[in-house]
């Protein structure tokens, strides 16, 4: 028997806004916090029963509400303060500054409510040069010297879409540091600021590949070190089928299971170490490789220790219920599960409690300005709306005579 998801009975507001914010807010939901996300109102379609507004762009809502506020009426902003009056977690994406010009900064916030966490996500240093700049993934990997590493030799430096920085430094960072500040409260009873950036963020990420730059691992230029595709026995190679398989052979018993797999001589475990013979022994991979298709080769190595295996890609693993593409939570926990991905997931502990999400992790579900929102103010805060809050131009607002 399980228990429930391990930040179950959590409230979250989490400002709409771009990818990181979003991720952090969706890390949370899916280990069971209350999100409760503060759209911008739309006048005559936002908590209208005529008509409802635009989706949004945001993807990541799985188990989040919404509630649509005009952050530019005093009404609007008196309903965001009473919230979080309440609240356990704040999630402000913006450019450093905008809620504090709107009176929702932590000075305010975390003045009425003491155990109030209040993450902040910046993409650059808040009191580094670019502060006030716009910005996006490959500018704060830019900055952060990350994107520097990324790329072929010979070639511009290349981002890896936007996992590293906007999700990875950013939106996960966030989350980490919700979650010290959380255990940190249950030490002294009081909330506190976490600041997060995504340039700190992809720079401590890429801690190792920073550090390994002072060493053989990594010292030559981009392209041409060990894990950056360089080495031929840490490659992706193309198959006869026009598909690829990964190859990850560092250590030497791997290696050599990988020489015997492509039926190569042994005399290649002589030469592995030595960089100059790297890129003739490239192209005897290349042509070895492109002799089978990749299921023929997935039939030479699997259940081998020659660390090869294929490059798979979501359709396939969406698609084909041999291959392991079922999402599941980020972490398994085995008393307290999170919440699941996939949906009809069988196996609460593994696959997380409940029976998952529509789209399984491959589809987006959006959120619709206001979905859920009312509900959730009755049930996460008891508010009736109309006893303690009311719809002005679309936006919800305190009622002057709140009971809270």
């Amino acid at each position: 028997m399980v228990g429930p998801p391990p930040l179950k009975g959590l409230k979250v507001l989490e400002f709409a806004g771009l990818a990181p914010g979003p991720f952090a807010g969706l890390l949370l939901s899916d280990a069971g916090a209350n999100v409760l996300r503060i759209d911008r109102a739309v006048p005559g379609k936002t908590h209208t029963v005529e008509s409802e507004a635009p989706p949004t762009g945001d993807l990541l809502t799985r188990h989040k509400s919404s509630i649509a506020v005009d952050l530019k009426s005093p009404a609007g902003i008196a309903l965001v303060k009473e919230l979080a009056k309440s609240s356990d977690i704040i999630i402000d994406p913006f450019r450093p500054g905008v809620l504090e010009k709107l009176g929702l900064g932590p000075d305010v916030l975390c003045a009425a409510n003491p155990r109030l966490v209040y993450g902040r996500m910046a993409g650059f240093r808040r009191d580094g040069k670019y502060a006030a700049m716009a910005g996006h993934d490959i500018n704060y990997l830019a900055v952060s010297g990350a994107l520097s590493m990324l790329g072929r030799r010979g070639e511009k430096p290349h981002p890896p879409w936007n996992i590293l920085a906007d999700f990875a430094g950013g939106g996960a960072m966030l989350f980490q540091g919700i979650l010290l500040a959380i255990i940190s409260r249950e030490k002294t009873g009081r909330g506190q600021v976490v600041e997060a950036n995504m340039v700190d963020g992809a720079s401590y990420l890429a801690t190792f590949p920073r550090q390994a730059l002072k060493t053989p691992m990594g010292s030559e230029p981009r392209g041409e070190n060990v894990l950056d595709g360089g080495c031929p026995y840490y490659d992706t190679y193309e198959t006869k089928d026009g598909k690829y398989v990964a190859v990850g052979a560092l250590e030497s018993q791997f290696y050599a299971v990988l020489i015997r797999g492509l039926g190569l001589s042994d005399d290649l475990n002589q030469t592995r170490l030595d960089r100059d013979s790297w890129p003739a022994m490239t192209k005897q991979f290349e042509a070895v490789f492109k002799s089978k298709t990749r299921s023929e080769w997935e039939e030479v190595f699997d259940g081998t220790d020659a660390c090869v295996t294929p490059v798979l890609d979501y359709p396939e693993l969406e698609n084909n219920p041999d291959r392991e593409g079922d999402q599941r939570p980020n972490v398994t926990l085995r008393d307290t599960p999170m919440l699941a991905v996939h949906q009809k997931a069988a196996d609460p502990v593994v696959q997380g409690q409940g029976d998952g999400w529509p789209g399984s992790g491959y589809e987006g579900q959006s959120l619709l300005p206001g979905q859920g929102g009312e509900e959730a103010l009755r049930s996460w805060f008891g508010l009736d709306r109309e006893m303690d809050y009311g719809v002005q131009n679309g936006g919800l607002v305190l009622r002057p005579k709140s009971k809270l």
